[in-house]
């Protein structure tokens, strides 16, 4: 009788632990995947990602962050993953394949190529109190922005930060 016990006692407590992750990810976060190649080199279509959906509760996005969200609010969409590079109150342009913020180059963490097509920000754009203005990381090759189909995202139509990223077993990590 003292295994039965130890056996139920170890099968209470993964019970338990299981529990308590599926509510972890239930209400703080989700998984999901890359939809095409806007954010290579960073991350590859097709791609996992985990998204942390609190953060932004508590917290605003701000430059540099990886964030998930519908374009325009549109529910029936897939999640796009996207890099927040001006914020409320910012102005951003791009101007011989460069990105400036407030007049000023940026400086990015991430090697980019230069910029083809402004598209909209081509003239100054100054960002709103609840506007991002978000590109992906293969500037060249992203549906962002730039474009009035994405536009600016609106702080509401934001999901989540990503925040983890795996392909394979070999091949993940935070994302940055």
């Amino acid at each position: 009788m003292p295994l039965f016990k130890e056996v139920l006692s170890w099968i209470g407590e993964i019970i338990i632990v299981i529990g308590i992750a599926y509510v972890c990810i239930s209400f703080f976060g989700f998984r999901t995947n890359v939809v095409g190649q806007s954010m290579e080199e960073s991350l590859s279509g097709g791609e996992q990602i985990l998204v942390n959906r609190f953060v932004y509760l508590v917290f605003h996005p701000k430059a540099g962050d990886v964030i998930v969200f519908l374009p325009n609010g549109n529910e029936k969409s897939h999640y796009y993953v996207r890099r927040v590079i001006g914020v409320p109150g910012d102005t951003v342009q791009i101007k011989e394949g460069a990105v400036y913020i407030n007049g000023e180059l940026l400086q990015e963490s991430t090697d980019v190529a230069s910029i083809e097509d402004p598209g909209m920000a081509s003239v100054p754009i100054e960002l709103g109190d609840d506007e991002y203005f978000v590109l992906g990381d293969n500037r060249n090759n992203s549906e962002d922005s730039r474009f009035a189909n994405i536009g600016m995202v609106k702080k509401d139509y934001i999901i989540g930060k990503a925040w983890f990223h795996f392909a394979s077993l070999g091949d993940m990590g935070r994302v940055r």
